[in-house]
């Protein structure tokens, strides 16, 4: 079996493309893939960081561990409110319930959660 080798910042890569993406969609008013683009984006800087600490992030439930874990760590709790707006736009993939405005508002959100991420990533010298 060969598994898939994924750099570190390929992670990271995918997390800037994806939060672009989500302001395209909405833009476009397409309400599904801006909420699921949003959610990616945050998804795939938490593999970044997870993989930078050495953590694991194999299933949804690890993802709010790392959200406590960084919360701790950065000493910012909006990371796990930030987080669950984050997490509610992935539901909103199959739920559909969102406004277009709504979920205007939940992609700032979920930029100010990456700028925190970023934020503590710069700061720890990582």
């Amino acid at each position: 079996m060969t598994l898939r080798y994924e750099p570190i910042e390929a992670h990271y890569v995918h997390s800037q493309r994806l939060i672009l993406h989500a302001e395209e969609k909405l833009a476009e008013g397409d309400r599904i893939q801006a909420s699921e683009k949003a959610w990616g984006a945050v998804a795939h800087y938490f593999k970044h960081l997870a993989a930078q600490r050495g953590w694991r992030y194999v299933t949804h439930a690890d993802a709010f561990r790392i959200s406590d874990r960084l919360a701790a760590e950065l000493e910012e709790p909006r990371v796990k409110t930030l987080f669950s707006v984050a997490n509610s736009m992935h539901g909103n993939f199959y739920q559909d319930q969102k406004s277009l405005d709504h979920i205007g508002q939940e992609i700032e959100e979920v930029k100010a959660l990456l700028d925190i991420l970023r934020r503590g990533e710069n700061s720890n010298g990582r």
